[in-house]
């Protein structure tokens, strides 16, 4: 039906922490493992949909050193826009790879991120942001930068985009909350929406849990059942998951103490353990 988004799709590209699994020279039963929901790449998410006027649109969450892997793995041939949460490495060490997409679409990839997160990115990729300063003329991804502010609603096409103010221990992160206004499941919209994506995350702020209501799926920070100081831990995000009523919750950024099988058969009704390429 025109004037709304379709066709939505929501794919976790990567479910692991910094390191990956399986980890460099460890040899426990998650990273001997043969079941290939243990082998997680570092985190990230990707957006698919139709735009009202008939377009496809790709959306990323983040751009960790895996997004090679992962373009690859999933055939990525365009990216519209990449909304950041924060600026650790295991986040934003991917974004070199935007130039692909620059060839492919023959146009920018725009970047949505806090002002914080944008001075990093600069100073990381100064050869992206500051083209003019490099010793020869180079294959740089072409890039627009946007400031985003908790709270305000960000017009991706067709998709409202929310970023939604978390802590990551001390540090102040952002999730994304996504809806697809005017439109519902009856007008082939994904029943997956709203969805809100809320990884490397330990206290969700008064404020922010109103943005967390409604939500048809709910993509959440799993680090481990042991306690962490910047991430949940399973009785954390169980009890997080639950006070936001999600229908379904699916968990990520899991570290090598979490086995699939074993875990995924002890977890509440609604939440479940994501994988590398489960589309939600």
């Amino acid at each position: 039906m025109a004037g709304r988004v379709t066709d939505v799709r929501f794919t976790l590209l990567g479910t692991g922490t910094s390191s990956g699994i399986p980890v460099i020279a460890c040899d426990c039963a998650t990273c001997a493992s043969d079941d290939p929901r243990d082998r997680r790449t570092r985190v990230g998410a990707m957006l698919e949909f139709t735009d009202p006027d008939g377009n496809p649109r790709t959306v990323l969450v983040d751009c960790p050193p895996d997004h090679r892997e992962h373009a690859l793995r999933h055939r990525i041939r365009r990216v519209d826009a990449i909304l950041f949460t924060h600026a650790h490495v295991d986040h934003v060490f991917g974004l070199d790879d935007a130039r692909l997409y620059n060839v492919s679409m023959k146009a920018p990839v725009h970047l949505y991120a806090e002002r914080t997160v944008l001075d990093d990115l600069s100073r990381i990729y100064d050869h992206i942001f500051r083209p003019d300063r490099n010793v020869n003329k180079s294959f740089v991804a072409d890039v627009v930068a946007h400031e985003i502010e908790p709270g305000r609603p960000v017009a991706l096409f067709g998709v409202e985009a929310t970023p939604v103010r978390l802590l990551h221990g001390a540090l102040p992160i952002v999730g994304w909350r996504f809806d697809a206004p005017g439109s519902s499941a009856a007008h082939g919209t994904a029943a997956n929406l709203p969805l809100a994506y809320c990884t490397d995350v330990n206290v969700i702020p008064d404020e922010s849990w109103p943005r967390l209501e409604g939500l048809d799926t709910l993509v959440l920070d799993m680090l481990r059942e042991r306690a962490h100081p910047t991430h949940f831990s399973l009785s954390e995000s169980l009890a997080a998951a639950a006070r936001t009523g999600a229908r379904r919750t699916v968990v990520t950024h899991m570290t090598h103490d979490v086995r699939h099988a074993e875990l995924a058969a002890r977890l509440p009704a609604g939440v479940e353990l994501g994988f590398d390429g489960l589309r939600l």
